[in-house]
């Protein structure tokens, strides 16, 4: 059972102020809760005893609110002094890493079944396993070219004539630590360093998310998070 995950949740969500001009863009509330505590509470199903939240943006904000424990899984904070992006800030906690561990975007509502998800991803023997969900209009996302269950590569934003499915990256991964080696330092995207090196070593793997995800990056999509999501 995989014991740790790395969340994204340092985001300063220009695209939804003033919503975070004081807070950063996981700490927003749908259905009474930030969107933060709820992916919380969903991981906390799942025999996860210890989470490491990267933060930057408004940091103290996160740190306030759920301080070093929720619902029995230990807190600690990776805090970002600069905008590393989603790749930089994964290498900057490299050491504080398990062997195996979930990684999640901290602003998506979802209802993921990780169990289901490390079982397909173990029976892979790949380095990475990331969570796909479909979607009616692919030109608003980064979709997947598939061969069989191996992810071949991400087309960002395609054309709906031209894109090779309509699955979307849905935020939320599960990465072995020796994957990290091909990280860089510093700035960069695991869209754009990580996934593609694995998927060019045929070591990307996918895993189908068919229930409840809502992206929440959009004005529109936060509208649409708020009166759909079903806790």
């Amino acid at each position: 059972m995989i014991s740790q995950a790395f969340i994204l949740a340092g985001g300063k969500g220009e695209r939804l102020r003033p919503l975070t001009e004081n807070i950063p863009k996981p700490m927003i509330p749908v259905k009474g809760k930030p969107i933060l505590e709820w992916i919380l509470e969903n991981i906390a199903e799942y025999g996860v005893k210890e989470i490491i939240l990267s933060v930057g943006y408004k940091h103290e904000k996160v740190i306030d609110y759920f301080g070093k424990e929720f619902n029995g899984m230990k807190i600690n904070y990776a805090i970002e002094h600069e905008f590393l992006g989603t790749g930089g800030a994964l290498k900057y906690s490299e050491k504080k890493l398990k062997e195996k561990f979930f990684m999640l975007n901290g602003d998506n509502l979802a209802d993921l079944n990780f169990n289901k998800m490390e079982a397909e991803h173990n029976s892979s023997k790949c380095l990475a396993t990331i969570a796909l969900i479909e979607v009616t209009d692919p030109t608003h996302y980064g979709i997947a070219k598939l061969n069989e269950k191996k992810i071949i590569e991400f087309i960002e934003k395609p054309l709906k004539e031209n894109a090779p499915s309509n699955l979307a990256n849905a935020g939320a991964y599960i990465i072995e630590k020796k994957a990290l080696e091909f990280l860089p330092s510093g700035f960069n995207l695991i869209e754009k360093t990580l996934f593609p090196k694995l998927a060019e070593m045929n070591l990307l793997n996918s895993f189908k998310h068919e229930g409840q995800w809502f992206a929440t990056d959009t004005p529109e999509k936060y509208e649409k998070a708020k009166k759909e999501f079903n806790p």
